[in-house]
């Protein structure tokens, strides 16, 4: 089992910036793609971004392209999500999500989930 633990999430107005954080620990000996989805009031969740367990490949939701960043340091088992020129469709709870493989990340079937972390952005 791995737990996976959120933090930064926040209150910021429209255009601001925000650094998500995701510490993974437990049984940790397999190396996992990490990744984050998102879930709006009244919406599904959806698909935000991916990085591969090595940290070379990258995949990320066309509306979050361009501003957003994820990067992980595997030193510290812990990823991260740049969020620049947040929107106010952007306000969501974010989790951290993660699997052995980038494909099961990014259509939501990874066995590993956060708490989630709340993002509001202001308008």
């Amino acid at each position: 089992q791995v737990q996976l633990v959120e933090s930064g999430g926040g209150l910021v107005q429209a255009g601001g910036s925000l650094r998500l954080s995701c510490a993974a620990s437990g049984s940790t000996a397999s190396r996992y793609a990490m990744g984050w989805f998102r879930q709006a009031p009244g919406k599904e969740r959806e698909f935000v971004a991916v990085i591969g367990w090595s940290g070379t490949s990258t995949y990320y939701a066309d509306s979050v392209k361009g501003r957003f960043t994820i990067s992980r340091d595997n030193t510290k088992n812990t990823s991260y999500l740049q969020m620049n020129s947040l929107k106010p469709e952007d306000t969501a709870v974010y989790y951290c999500t993660a699997d052995l493989r980038s494909a099961q990340v990014v259509d939501g079937t990874s066995r590993f989930w956060g708490q989630g972390t709340q993002v509001t952005v202001s308008s």
